[in-house]
């Protein structure tokens, strides 16, 4: 049996040329570009095919939209009469490619294989359409039905339907169309060799996994029916019935005979991400209520297109899909089920195959494993300045930026530390580390500009700006009655030092147009953590600050990161004693954090407590109010706001339930 081929190369191609090379004394033609040639190896061990084996698969150069393929006269005529079996494959199955594209491939590439098929006198013809060729049909498209389909105006369903059209029109050979539904990847393994389809909703579940916990109920979007089939199954089913009968002019439903609602297949992969479990769906359909001119004078306006572009983008998300979310179309497939009846050939449930699409997804094509994530490739070469450089985070955070070969400038007050600190990155990062300090008191306007100025005419600005240095005070508000100056020169650091940096180097940064704040912010601006209403008040202005600073610079490159800041040991929370007793971060961990707001640029890094604690504030705010009343009156004061400045009261003692708590609040500010 010889077969001809074209599309041997793309994702269900080439596993048919495998199936087929399996039956006995088959060989297999297949159409290939010219400049394609090299893919040829590659091919020839997908199928294993040995040396002595080869001439089993032959290629045939040639052009899809070329005439008859674009194969040469001698390749026909070698051809003519002995291929028993055309199938074509070859097209576009992506709903980002333009119009031009998919008419060329989808529309002109059939008209060139139905000429190229005529013209060796093919023994059948096999078309491999797609459910879509129905377009938005309302209600049951059965395998008989083809004049029936509406709803083609986008280019991927018009294109599809008029491809199918000169099959069945113009193909003077016996043929037979098949219609599979949206393909994923095997069954048995997940390989996918693309993005497609439900894949696109795969890395929204990845993020809604990565901040909130697995048992927390969350809200999916319901939409129509939607129909997926593995690779495994199409090529299966192909195989088996375009070897079953020469009778021209049949179709078959390559599809899923259950069908699924969107918002249950985005529970199935939810689970199989172990993502939080969809509960409560809010249906698409009621965006249908919304007439069609609402929605494009919505559309027409800047702000509208702009959030909704960059919201697509974010979830990367191509614009035509939620256009298919309330997908209408049911199919019918009692001719396919009754051609695979005793073949054993059956559609699997999506329930048994989901988690081995995603895992394959997340190993393999993920969009994240494809960018550098490095914090050398974020800040390689470019200018750094971490305040409060010379312990703690701020220390931790500018050794790993000295070894991913960024410009590093740290600044404190004290010239001594800063001298240690530098002594200690260059240890760490190697001796042709690019470290710089500048002794300076951010929380002083004249020695602030002045370390400005400096860092303009060295280096030009800045391209990150880590706003690190601050101060914490651990005391109750009944005790701070007489020190209203603990608030002051809080606020004086915490905030006004942190603006006063920020807004000097935020000229150069939007000159340049491009530039990234971090600011170091705390845990407790998301739980409102008693005893620590100084400290939360100049992090939350700093929050507010920063939310609105990110919204006018949106457009000039110049972005903004909050990190929630878990309780991280450093010299700031040494006088405590009570802290001894609390599981803490390293300040290597918190450099990580810090690392990765750099890389990624989110809007806000948090921890699942500091989450977990803000929407606790603000779904049942009385309740919040208690739980964190229960851990203040649970948890003394310190020490050192009692006056043992030296700690001598000894270490701080804990009741059982205290310690219970700080075991299972890890982190969180006491």
């Amino acid at each position: 049996m010889q077969y001809f081929v074209t599309g041997a190369t793309g994702f269900i191609g080439k596993r048919l040329v495998k199936k087929l090379l399996a039956r006995r004394g088959s060989t297999v033609h297949f159409l290939m570009r010219e400049g394609s040639r090299d893919k040829l190896p590659e091919l020839l061990e997908f199928w294993g095919l040995t040396k002595t084996g080869k001439a089993r698969a032959l290629p045939v150069f040639g052009d899809l939209t070329g005439k008859k393929l674009g194969v040469s006269a001698a390749d026909l005529k070698a051809l003519k009469g002995q291929i028993d079996h055309v199938y074509h494959l070859a097209a576009v199955y992506d709903l980002k490619a333009d119009e031009a594209a998919q008419i060329a491939a989808n529309v002109d590439g059939t008209r060139s294989m139905v000429e190229f098929a005529q013209a060796v006198e093919a023994g059948h013809v096999h078309h491999v359409s797609s459910i879509a060729a129905a377009g938005l049909y309302e209600g049951v498209f059965r395998e008989d039905m083809f004049d029936e389909a509406e709803g083609l105006e986008h280019p991927y369903f018009n294109t599809k339907h008029e491809s199918e059209k000169i099959v069945r029109q113009e193909c003077k050979r016996p043929w037979t169309v098949y219609r599979p539904a949206m393909v994923v990847g095997d069954s048995k393994t997940g390989e996918m060799d693309k993005i497609d389809g439900p894949y696109y909703f795969f890395k929204p579940i990845q993020r809604l996994r990565q901040i909130l916990p697995p048992w927390l109920p969350s809200i999916g979007l319901e939409g129509g029916r939607v129909n997926i089939v593995p690779v495994d199954y199409v090529v299966d089913a192909l195989d088996h019935i375009s070897h079953l009968t020469r009778a021209t002019g049949r179709c078959f439903h390559l599809v899923d005979p259950v069908g699924y609602r969107v918002g249950d297949v985005l529970d199935i992969f939810s689970k199989a991400a172990h993502a939080p479990k969809m509960n409560l769906f809010i249906n698409a359909a009621l965006l249908g209520f919304i007439p069609k001119s609402v929605k494009k004078g919505l559309m027409a306006l800047a702000p509208v297109r702009r959030i909704r572009n960059a919201v697509m983008k974010d979830l990367g998300l191509p614009d035509d899909m939620f256009t298919f979310i309330n997908y209408p179309t049911r199919f019918d497939c009692r001719e396919t089920a009754a051609a695979l009846k005793g073949s054993g050939i059956a559609c699997p449930s999506l329930h048994d195959y989901a988690w081995r699409l995603w895992d394959h997804w997340e190993r393999h094509l993920d969009p994240d494993l494809f960018i550098d994530r490095s914090l050398r490739g974020a800040c390689g070469g470019k200018v750094v300045l971490v305040t409060g450089g010379s312990s703690g985070i701020g220390l931790a955070s500018a050794i790993k930026f000295a070894e991913a070969g960024a410009i590093t400038v740290i600044c404190a007050r004290d010239e001594v530390k800063l001298a240690e600190a530098v002594a200690e990155i260059r240890a760490a990062a190697g001796a042709d580390a690019k470290i710089h300090s500048y002794s300076a008191d951010i929380s002083n306007e004249e020695s602030c500009k002045a370390m400005i100025t400096w860092l303009t005419e060295t280096f030009g600005g800045v391209d990150y700006l880590i706003n690190n240095a601050g101060r914490s005070i651990r005391r109750a508000i009944e005790g701070s009655y007489d020190r209203f100056h603990d608030f002051e020169r809080t606020m004086q650091l915490n905030y006004f030092g942190c603006l006063r940096v920020t807004m000097g180097l935020l000229p150069g940064m939007v000159a340049k147009r491009k530039g990234h704040v971090v600011n170091i912010s705390s845990i407790g601006v998301l739980t409102n953590a008693p005893r620590f209403s100084a400290y939360v008040a100049s992090k939350a202005a700093l929050d507010a600050w920063t939310r609105c600073a990110s919204s006018e610079f949106a457009d000039q490159g110049v972005t903004f990161t909050t990190i929630n800041m878990p309780l991280v040991r450093t010299p700031m929370i040494a006088p405590t004693q009570i802290y001894k007793n609390v599981p803490t971060l390293a300040p290597e961990e918190a450099a990580d954090m810090v690392a990765q707001a750099c890389i990624s640029k989110p809007v806000r890094v948090a921890t699942r407590l500091g989450i977990t604690g803000e929407l606790l504030h603000a779904a049942m705010p009385r309740v919040a109010q208690i739980v964190m009343n229960t851990t203040f009156r649970m948890f003394p004061d310190s020490d050192a706001s009692k006056g043992d400045k030296l700690g001598k009261g000894g270490k701080s003692q804990l009741s059982p339930e205290a310690i219970a708590m700080q075991q299972m609040m890890k982190g969180i500010h006491f």
